[in-house]
């Protein structure tokens, strides 16, 4: 039997994150491909994640990567290419810099690997492999459910997609370059089959925005929240969702019927000069002043809203950096995640910087690794560099302090007076404070939530 190796690579550079399990999400895209691949291979999944890369014998080696983790991806590959083994290399990363990633791999998939992973394994058969791949865009019928039972069975959460593409361009974001416009919608019972089958004791339904762009989209995901109550679903999770999630009390109700305790809404700005920067044009359209009624609506149904907030925009100063602290800890915002303008290839960003000499760290592929959202690899507009690292050490020092993550816990409990939801919010800034802050502070969530009144208690009703 042929031996197929799929490798979910780790950056090296930084690890905050993987001091918690529950801060890691399957490699979806391992999983797929590996539905995919026919009976007469064996496959597994070595997933950096959990263990530590040893030399395993395969007949075919693939990678998946994000552009942070695309370097050790390279230096994995290294070693079976010395050991005559041939690779393979798809995802979001070399799509959009193949050329560099075939100095290092045998064969680059651009696009959707799933759509020509059967014609690689083929050419592979036949001593006949192509250096590059063209993967079109499924239709969404054709995303298999992902071979959940290969991933590490520490996930505490099982990743399920039920949707794939993006109408908007937002400029700091490659979802709509590599995943395309249109939005594609799997079949409702394929997707309850697959969230039913998934193992773990959390669910992420992995999808850009849950609710889509249309009310047909709207009326499909309220379909499948209907099928989740038909079917039972008990188990905590979370999703992502554009702001305008706040305009429907059905789907609201909904949410909290199948026991959603966070969204993550891409808020990036209080300031309407960093949407238009951005071309965030539906935060725009609802406009900075009703972001804390749509968070305090979504409160109203025991849900947490996990804000994404970016730093460094063009139109920011330090005072303006300053200021959006000041209005994340005083907002109805639950958990934040805070990142540093990063321009990832396949953005408009990352064209823009580029061209402008504007990205320090510029030795690739070796300086990939430090393009993780939390770390400043820029020349900002409005300051230096050096003052942008001040500014976000000052900043983000005060946001991921024990006092503001308890403050949050404390309004995320009062809004939602739900306990569950409260914890989840300690539990993700927490995390966040410990990626950003590595090896200058540590917060154990659990040493947060036992400290608290009746802390241990909470916990176990939570």
């Amino acid at each position: 039997m042929k031996k197929l190796l799929l490798i979910n690579p780790r950056n090296y550079f930084k690890q905050g994150l993987l001091k918690y399990e529950f801060s890691n999400f399957p490699p979806l895209g391992l999983g797929i491909i590996a539905a995919l691949t026919p009976d007469d291979w064996e496959v597994e999944i070595l997933d950096e994640n959990f263990d530590d890369f040893e030399f395993t014998e395969a007949d075919f080696v693939g990678f998946t990567g994000f552009t942070s983790n695309a370097y050790r991806a390279y230096q994995i590959a290294a070693i079976y290419k010395e050991a005559g083994i041939p690779t393979v290399m798809g995802g979001i990363h070399a799509t959009m810099m193949w050329a560099e990633a075939l100095q290092y791999v045998d064969v680059v998939v651009k696009g959707e690997s799933e759509s020509v992973w059967l014609q690689v394994l083929k050419d592979f058969d036949e001593g006949k492999m192509k250096k590059t791949y063209e993967g079109p865009r499924l239709k969404a019928d054709k995303i298999p459910a992902a071979r959940h039972d290969l991933f590490h069975p520490k996930y505490a959460f099982s990743t399920v997609q039920t949707t794939r593409g993006c109408p908007w361009s937002c400029d700091f974001c490659s979802v709509h370059a590599f995943n395309g416009t249109a939005y594609r919608q799997r079949p409702l019972e394929q997707v309850l089959d697959e969230i039913d089958s998934a193992p773990g004791k959390y669910l992420f339904l992995v999808d850009d925005n849950l609710i889509g762009y249309s009310r047909a989209s709207l009326r499909r995901t309220k379909e499948l929240l209907r099928g989740m109550i038909d079917r039972g679903h008990t188990r905590q999770w979370f999703t992502q969702a554009s702001i305008n999630i706040g305009d429907d009390d059905e789907l609201l109700q909904l949410l909290s019927d199948t026991n959603c305790k966070m969204v993550l809404v891409g808020i990036e700005s209080e300031k309407i000069e960093g949407l238009e920067e951005t071309n965030k044009n539906l935060n725009a359209k609802v406009g900075v002043t009703n972001y804390n009624k749509i968070f305090q609506k979504m409160h109203s149904y025991g849900i947490g809203v996990l804000g994404t907030f970016i730093f460094a925009m063009d139109t920011d100063t330090r005072e303006d950096l300053h200021a959006r602290g000041e209005y994340i800890a005083n907002s109805y915002v639950d958990a934040y995640q805070t990142t540093v303008l990063t321009p990832f290839p396949g953005t408009g960003t990352f064209h823009k910087f580029k061209e402008a000499n504007r990205i320090k760290y510029d030795n690739f592929p070796q300086d990939w690794q430090r393009m993780r959202f939390f770390e400043n690899v820029i020349h900002p507009a409005k300051m230096t560099h050096d003052e942008l690292n001040e500014t976000l050490k000052e900043v983000w020092g005060k946001l991921y302090s024990k006092r503001t993550i308890i403050n949050k816990f404390k309004m995320t409990l009062r809004e939602t007076r739900n306990a569950s939801t409260a914890i989840w919010t300690l539990v993700t800034n927490s995390n966040y404070g410990n990626t950003i802050f590595e090896g200058v502070r540590f917060f154990d969530p659990d040493d947060i939530i036992y400290a608290l009144p009746d802390g241990h208690k909470l916990f176990e009703n939570a």
